[in-house]
């Protein structure tokens, strides 16, 4: 592995959406998707570089959305793939993650499809420190309009936005389907009536779908749309694009099933009494 720049450290996180002030400067290696939002953060953090999850790539290879984001800024962004290591999950990034797509930055740095995450990392630590200016998104929470409907459906492009006043909703997010760090207590963070996440290509051993049963636990019901149906990070994209591919328990009792559509399962869920 090469060293890179040894004073330049490597930081852990298995979601973006949490980075201490540490990161400014360092190479990130996070088990979030890919995807722009994904990238956003990483730029707005002034991070050095980064490497993510390629969550199957997906519609119009959303899942890999932060690479040419970060590369209009100068600042170089990996993935890893969804078959090497399990999304969420730095530890097994670390330990069995192979580099998928690199951006133009990250190329420079000597960083290619096939090699280790952790020998990438390495790379990365000689990557140019650029503190750019991250361009804004745009609104990453919303709501469908559900007239005469008894609760409200959501669209939140991170689940990290769900708050405690979500509760009893109808959550859709743009974030994939499995657990952060392993840890069921993260799976939604609040008793919502549903909780709706992107199967970021299903993956090694299920792993973007390893929300579900822990959803169930609770009684919230939950499934994933497929990757191909709908753009990972956009709530919206999950609702009106997408297509069920996993549901839990809770879910299939209250009729959803793989291949119907996210959208007439969710507003029917919608105007229950």
């Amino acid at each position: 592995m090469s060293a890179g720049t040894p004073t330049v450290p490597i930081i852990t996180a298995d979601t973006i959406t949490k980075l201490p002030p540490e990161a400014d400067g360092a190479v990130i290696l996070s088990g979030s998707h890919g995807g722009r939002y994904p990238g956003y953060l990483a730029a707005k953090a002034h991070v050095r570089a980064v490497i993510l999850s390629d969550a199957g790539l997906g519609k119009e290879e959303a899942g890999i959305g932060s690479l040419p984001y970060l590369e209009a800024l100068g600042i170089a962004a990996a993935t890893v793939s969804h078959l090497s290591c399990r999304i969420g999950d730095t530890a097994d990034m670390r330990a069995r993650g192979v580099i998928s797509h690199a951006n133009a930055p990250a190329r420079a740095a000597g960083v290619a499809p096939g090699m280790s995450c952790i020998d990438a990392a390495g790379l990365l630590r000689s990557a140019r420190h650029v503190r750019a200016t991250a361009p804004t998104l745009g609104e990453a929470r919303g709501e469908v309009p559900v007239p005469g409907g008894t609760r409200r459906i959501l669209l939140l492009d991170s689940a990290a936005l769900v708050t405690p006043g979500d509760a009893g909703q109808i959550v859709v997010t743009g974030s994939h389907g499995g657990l952060v760090g392993g840890a069921p207590y993260m799976a939604l963070r609040t008793e919502g009536f549903a909780g709706i996440f992107h199967d970021a290509g299903i993956g090694i051993e299920n792993a973007g779908t390893t929300r579900l049963p822990a959803l169930d636990e609770r009684g919230i019901a939950s499934f994933t749309v497929s990757a191909a149906s709908a753009r990972i990070g956009d709530a919206a994209s999950v609702f009106h694009d997408g297509i069920i591919s996993v549901v839990n328990g809770t879910a299939r009792r209250l009729g959803a099933a793989p291949g119907m559509r996210a959208s007439e399962v969710l507003l029917d869920w919608a105007r229950r009494s």
